[in-house]
């Protein structure tokens, strides 16, 4: 496959303070250090690394509710949007590597800050919807689309740190796939707000060809164009391929269909930024698990850059004939 070459903005985003499990703060380094930056350019993408960002816990963060902490959370997230609108107004596709995916409010909050009109492709097993009065956990990365969502913000209470946000989604501009963790106040907004969503169930059903054209036609009807953000949380993948992440389910996306969907999102030439979070490396029961996790993330992100299943080749590039230098 020969392609356009991507610019791409590289954001590390190593915080874990929207779930209870140490480790997640090092999904940044260890998909770097598999070999992200290089592998991008040989893909021939115009790379810029943006850095990891240095988030501050805020101190006397007492509980909201149950919400655990919110002033710390609201805060990451607001230096995260403000990083990731950067990274859009210099025109480029902003892959942002988590991290827990609290940090979905930022992400989405940022892009819309450039991009108001976005589109959103959320895989995961989870749907992270809670509201703060829905959710029996208190952990953040549960809850980061009901800030967003503009229908929902009659039942979301004022959250200390996250004064910031401004809703930027309506209901119907997020697409679920892979679904089949779903907590029964997320199953009555999901319902109640007519949110579309794919679970594991619709994907055997249908494949995962037949999910990504109606997620496209649901998207972008009539031919509609508009910046699709990726959210992708490992755990979306089956356990089996990705088990180094904080809450894996079995039953999940194979590892060819993640796959499939960063490529199609790719070629419609509308994928504007990726999210790749919750990757663990503490929970891997060995480095095999590790690895395993780490290079789904990787294979994930070089496929909504343009790496093919079918093989790459440089634009510029000539097959050689005989008797020719």
């Amino acid at each position: 496959m020969s392609s356009k070459p991507v610019k791409v903005g590289i954001v590390g985003a190593p915080f874990s303070k929207g779930q209870p499990r140490g480790g997640v703060e090092d999904g940044p380094k260890y998909i770097r250090t598999a070999g992200l930056i290089d592998k991008l350019n040989a893909l021939g993408c115009d790379v810029k690394d943006y850095g990891d960002l240095k988030f501050e816990d805020v101190p006397n963060d007492e509980v909201f509710g149950i919400v655990k902490n919110p002033r710390t959370v609201g805060k990451a997230n607001e230096v995260l949007a403000q990083t990731v609108a950067k990274v859009q107004q210099d025109g480029r596709l902003c892959i942002t590597m988590g991290g827990d995916h609290s940090l979905g409010v930022g992400t989405i909050a940022g892009h819309a800050k450039v991009h108001p009109n976005l589109g959103v492709v959320w895989v995961d097993a989870h749907a992270d919807i809670n509201t703060p009065l829905t959710t029996t956990t208190g952990n953040l990365h549960g809850q980061p689309v009901s800030f967003l969502i503009k229908e929902l913000q009659p039942k979301m209470p004022k959250v200390p740190g996250f004064s910031w946000v401004k809703p930027c989604l309506s209901s119907k501009d997020i697409v679920y796939i892979g679904l089949r963790d779903v907590d029964e106040g997320e199953h009555a907004i999901l319902q109640q707000y007519n949110i579309k969503f794919y679970s594991m169930t619709e994907v055997v059903k249908l494949g995962i060809a037949k999910v990504m054209e109606e997620t496209f036609n649901y998207l972008l009807p009539n031919g509609k164009k508009r910046p699709i953000h990726l959210s992708f949380d490992v755990d979306g993948v089956d356990s089996s391929a990705t088990p180094a992440t904080g809450t894996p389910v079995p039953g999940g996306l194979c590892y060819r269909e993640g796959i499939y969907i960063a490529e199609v999102l790719h070629k419609s030439g509308l994928l504007s930024a990726v999210d790749i979070m919750e990757v663990n490396p503490s929970l891997g029961k060995n480095e095999k698990e590790v690895d395993l996790t780490v290079q789904a993330a990787l294979s994930v992100v070089l496929s909504c850059c343009g790496k093919a299943c079918e093989g790459n080749h440089r634009s510029d590039y000539v097959i050689p004939e005989p008797g020719k230098n």
